[in-house]
């Protein structure tokens, strides 16, 4: 998912809560690779789930190479680095 996110940062993802739109990024399964625990941005529902694209089309795998995903999470916040944002001031 570079550049939006790096190997290693830390997500809050929320399980519920309000539904999944097209732009989000989301913590799905594909139904091809059950196994497979992934992190993409949600693009379109189709065939009761959700087709998943990753930010970067050139080195990724994603819906185009698996198919249909279940979501299980919505990625709310990274907190780990932290945020640009939530830099605490100093003293």
């Amino acid at each position: 998912m570079a550049p939006t996110l790096r190997h290693g940062d830390a997500l809050l993802v929320r399980r519920g809560g309000r539904a999944v739109r097209a732009g989000d990024l989301v913590v799905g399964t594909f139904r091809t690779r059950p196994d497979l625990l992934v992190v993409k941005r949600a693009a379109r529902p189709v065939d009761g789930g959700w087709e998943l694209r990753g930010d970067n089309a050139l080195v990724t795998d994603d819906s185009r190479v698996y198919g249909v995903a279940d979501v299980l999470g919505r990625v709310v916040l990274r907190y780990w680095p932290r945020p640009t944002w939530f830099s605490v001031p100093s003293v």
